[in-house]
């Protein structure tokens, strides 16, 4: 399979190397049939979170059950929390689809981190108006104000939602089992702010909606970045487990938590030694076992793992390493990206990365392409991977295909890394017809989890 792809071709290679790298093809490169299989397995959990809490895809309702128009004016406010920096933003919408952003990025301290998390961001919010002269005064009514809160909740209205444990390096005591919206609240009201949380939002459905107000056309929006998720509108009579009215509109935005896919069984993604190597020694073992197959975060370390096993049979660096290629998550993502677009004759920049960065001197010519070989697999295997949720959710509303649907998307991988999204959408393709896939648009919704938690809050201001 190795010597029919001219890609993972190594002139000069050992008959034991060519064998270590048929294996590693046969291993990485993922045939239609197989994803056809995960793919079916992926709708079969879709349909269990439907039905019932507490599954594999958890499904759950974000309370947003309408799509902007794209015709609506106005300026709007947001907070983007991740798990180093807060970001303020007001977002000004012109009626036009069209978006201008003015933000602030502000670092989390580790008093914050570790105990006054709701002050420091009521302080913020507080900054930022004060410096643009912002603040409503007693006569003024109320900002409405977006909260993208990208940690676990369990959400019970559109503006509330109880949290279920701390992640990313966050740990304030005493907000566990609490909802994270009145914590806010009641720190904003401690600075006299005139401010109402009006919704909370996840990062993939303030991706969504932040797409559908530049194309109301819009069903999907997914992270392929750092981690991975993506919620889409779902309507409400498949949705067996909500128990509360229908909405008039038919269908609400639902985030789908798919990086946990196949995490209870492993049985159906592709694992390789490598894999459940990354999986044994991570923070999460056993957790989010899609995600750590195609995401910026751990691609570099299946690299690693490939490269050390190469190095243990001497079919890489002639058995050598460094205290840094031995050191877990030493490999970033990025450096995978430069291999794989590497075209020089003498791999130049491959032979920085190794020589450099990883301090590992004197590689061969014959090192450097194993190492642009092993780049390429990990990464093609990411983007046919991200394929199948894709699939997988364009297919549960199959009946919307006959119609142009837009998927905004944002993060690194779809970004940056070099021919993801072309994989990704090729990949797409062979699983739908062509009328359906000719109707598909997939577009770049950059930030779009904090714009779209300033149209969610919108939509709020709107209905009341």
């Amino acid at each position: 399979m190795a010597s029919s792809d001219p890609r993972f071709a190594v002139k000069g290679a050992s008959p034991a190397q060519h064998q270590a790298i048929e294996t590693l093809v046969s291993q990485f490169l993922l045939t239609d049939e197989r994803l056809a299989v995960i793919i079916k397995e992926f709708r079969r959990r879709m349909e269990e979170g439907l039905a019932a809490d507490g599954k594999v895809l958890k499904m759950i309702p974000s309370y947003v059950t309408q799509r902007p128009r794209g015709d609506e004016t106005g300026s709007y406010f947001a907070l983007d929390l991740g798990g180093t920096n807060l970001r303020v933003l007001k977002v000004t919408l012109d009626g036009h689809g069209g978006i201008k952003t003015e933000h602030q990025k502000f670092a989390l301290t580790e008093e914050a981190k570790s105990r006054t998390l709701f002050d420091f961001i009521a302080q913020c919010v507080e900054n930022f108006l004060d410096d643009r002269n912002l603040r409503p005064t007693g006569q003024q009514p109320p900002i409405n104000i977006g909260f993208t809160f990208s940690y676990p909740v369990q959400q019970t209205s559109i503006n509330s939602g109880t949290l279920v444990q701390w992640t990313k390096g966050l740990n304030v005591p005493g907000c566990v089992g609490r909802d994270v919206v009145r914590l806010l609240q009641d720190a904003l009201l401690r600075l006299g702010l005139r401010v109402k949380v009006a919704a909370l939002v996840n990062d993939t459905v303030g991706t969504l909606l932040s797409a559908a107000y530049k194309d109301p056309s819009s069903q999907m929006g997914i992270i392929f970045g750092t981690g991975t998720n993506a919620a889409y509108y779902e309507n409400v009579n498949n949705l067996i487990k909500w128990k509360g009215p229908n909405p008039s509109s038919g269908e609400m935005v639902l985030n789908i938590e798919w990086g946990a896919f196949d995490s209870d069984d492993f049985g159906f993604l592709p694992f390789t030694p490598h894999d459940i190597k990354l999986d044994r020694k991570s923070l999460n073992p056993r957790k989010q076992a899609y995600e750590k197959m195609i995401s910026g975060m751990y691609l570099g370390e299946i690299a690693r793992n490939i490269l050390l096993w190469l190095a243990d049979q001497r079919l890489f660096l002639d058995g050598r390493s460094s205290e840094i290629l031995n050191a877990m998550w030493s490999i970033d993502t990025s450096y995978l990206s430069s291999a794989a677009v590497d075209d020089s004759s003498e791999l130049i920049e491959v032979q920085q990365i190794i020589e450099k960065t990883l301090n590992v001197p004197n590689s061969s010519l014959v090192d450097r392409q194993v190492f642009k070989v092993v780049s390429t697999l990990v990464g093609e295997r990411s983007a046919r991977l991200s394929a199948v949720g894709v699939v997988a959710t364009l297919l549960k509303r199959a009946e919307l295909l006959d119609n142009p649907i837009n998927v905004g998307i944002d993060g690194s991988m779809f970004e940056h890394y070099p021919g993801f999204e072309s994989i990704m959408a090729e990949t797409v393709s062979h699983f739908l017809t062509p009328e359906q896939f000719k109707n598909i648009n997939f577009s770049l919704a950059k930030d779009g989890s904090g714009v779209g938690a300033a149209i969610i809050a919108m939509l709020v201001s709107e209905n009341q």
